[in-house]
């Protein structure tokens, strides 16, 4: 795969290998294996409770920094199980992402 994403970026291609291969071949202890077997649905509440817990974070009266940036990895690395179960990738959202910003760019 060719890296069209800045250094600063690698490692979530990394990870995403990493989520790639534990759902093509799963492992007893590994808790994407796990996560996968439970299916679709239970992936997509880990989704929205991760999601919950990050809105949470960020409207408490007493902002937490590290917590706030924890609940985001969390809902970012289930995120990307969902997106990696369903059959597609970072790359494919960023390019309707670049496909939407042409669009606005060019109105």
């Amino acid at each position: 795969m060719a890296n069209q994403f800045p250094d600063t970026y690698q490692f979530l291609l990394t990870l995403e290998e990493i989520i790639k291969n534990k759902l093509d071949k799963p492992e007893i202890h590994s808790y994407i294996s796990q996560l996968n077997l439970a299916g679709t649905t239970r992936i997509a509440q880990k989704v929205g409770e991760e999601a919950v817990e990050t809105i949470i974070e960020a409207v408490k009266t007493n902002f937490d920094e590290s917590q706030f940036l924890a609940e985001a990895a969390d809902l970012l690395f289930h995120y990307l199980i969902l997106l990696h179960q369903k059959g597609y990738s970072l790359k494919q959202v960023v390019q309707v992402l670049e496909t939407r910003h042409q669009i606005t760019k060019n109105k």
